[in-house]
C-alpha cells in the first residue's frame, strides 16, 4: 500500500506560566518530534496514557491547532505550507471523530442541520431537497432512522450521537479520519457496534483512519500498525500483532501486560510493573524521559535521550530493548 500521510519531525509546544504571579515561562512539549506514516486504506493506531499527547498529534496533523515545527503531507501535499483558502479546500479530504459525541454536536442545532453544515461550509452537495437526500443518505448509512433528521442531540443515546458525528465526518467524503477516543464515552455495550461500523464504513468508502485509544483490546482487532505515544514522544512503532507478541521498549511491555486476557492459560503471564510516578511535561527528567518509571534504567539513561532504532518496519527508542 502506498503512504497517504507522511509526519516528520512534528511538534507542538504550548507556553504555561508559571511561579509566582505567573512570573516565569515555561513550555509543555505535547508533541515532541514525532514521525511516522499512515498507508492508504489502513487503521493506524496511537496509544498511550491520558496526557501523552495523543490528541494534540491528531489535532495537529488536522491543523486544528498549528504546530510547532515539523512537516505534514498528505498525499504529498504540504498542509503546514497551506494558505487559510487552501486549507480550507484540504479540510475536504480529512476530517475527524470526536471523542465526546454529545460536546462536539450543536445542542440548539437539530440532527439534519448538523450533518449538512459542512455540505452548507464547503457549498457542495447542492440545495434545498438534493441537500436534505444526501443528509438522508448519509443517515442511513451510520444506521440512523430517517426521523432523527428534525430531532436535537440530547434526544438520542451517546451511541446514536456518535453516529451523528460519524455522518458528519463522512459528508465531505474524506479520504482520512482522525478518530480521537470515538468509543471512551459510550457504554461497552455500544462500543462493538461503533466499532464495526467504522470497520465496514472503512471497506465501502476506502478510508484512512489514524485510531486514537488507550484501549488495547480494540487495537489488536481494529489497527494494522500502532505507534506508542509517552510524554509527547514516539517511543515505540510497527506492526500491531509484532507489538502485542513481542514489544520492544519496556513501556509498551507494560501497556500490554497490563490489557485483560480471557483465556485462563494465560492468567500467569509475565507482567512488567512500572515503579514512581509519571514526570510532570513540563519538568521533564533528563536523558529517557520514561527513566523515571522503568525497571531497567541504568546511569546511561540518566544522561542519554535514546536514539530511534529499526528493524524493518519495527522502530523503538531504548538504550536496552527487550528481546
Amino acid at each position: 500500500m502506498t503512504t497517504l500521510l507522511d509526519v516528520r519531525g512534528l511538534k507542538k509546544y504550548f507556553p504555561v506560566r508559571t511561579g509566582a504571579f505567573g512570573s516565569e515561562t515555561r513550555v509543555v512539549k505535547a508533541v515532541d518530534d514525532v514521525t511516522f506514516t499512515v498507508r492508504r486504506q489502513e487503521t493506524y493506531a496511537l496509544v498511550g496514557e491520558s496526557g501523552c499527547g495523543k490528541s494534540t498529534l491528531g489535532r495537529t496533523l488536522l491543523r486544528l491547532v498549528e504546530p510547532t515545527a515539523g512537516t505534514v503531507a498528505l498525499d504529498g501535499t504540504e498542509l503546514t505550507a497551506l494558505g487559510p483558502e487552501a486549507l480550507r479546500r484540504m479540510r475536504t479530504r480529512m476530517q475527524m471523530i470526536f471523542q465526546d459525541p454529545y460536546a462536539s454536536l450543536n445542542p440548539r442545532m437539530r440532527v439534519g442541520e448538523i450533518i449538512a453544515e459542512p455540505l452548507a461550509t464547503h457549498k457542495v452537495g447542492g440545495r434545498g431537497q438534493a441537500r436534505e437526500d444526501r443528509v438522508l443518505e448519509l443517515m442511513r448509512v451510520v444506521g440512523l432512522r430517517p426521523d432523527a433528521l428534525r430531532r436535537y442531540p440530547h434526544e438520542f443515546s451517546g451511541g446514536q450521537r456518535q453516529r451523528v458525528g460519524i455522518a458528519r465526518a463522512l459528508a465531505l467524503n474524506p479520504e482520512f479520519i482522525v478518530c480521537d477516543e470515538p468509543l471512551s464515552a459510550l457504554d461497552v455495550s455500544i462500543q462493538a457496534q461503533v466499532l464495526n461500523l467504522l470497520r465496514d464504513l472503512q471497506d465501502a468508502f476506502r478510508l484512512t483512519y489514524l485510531f486514537i485509544t488507550h484501549d488495547l483490546s480494540v487495537v489488536r482487532q481494529f489497527a494494522q500498525r500502532v505507534g506508542v505515544m509517552f510524554l509527547g514522544r514516539l517511543v515505540e512503532a510497527g506492526p500491531a500483532e509484532d507489538l502485542f507478541t513481542a514489544p520492544r521498549h519496556p513501556y509498551t511491555r507494560f501497556l500490554m501486560s497490563a490489557v485483560p486476557v480471557p483465556d485462563p492459560r494465560q492468567r500467569d503471564r509475565e507482567k512488567l510493573l512500572m515503579q514512581g510516578e509519571l514526570p510532570s511535561p513540563i519538568d521533564l527528567p533528563s536523558g529517557c524521559r520514561f527513566r523515571t518509571r522503568c525497571p531497567f534504567a541504568t546511569e546511561r539513561c540518566v544522561r542519554e535521550d535514546p536514539a530511534e532504532a529499526a528493524d524493518g518496519e519495527r522502530t523503538w527508542a531504548c538504550h536496552f530493548p527487550l528481546a
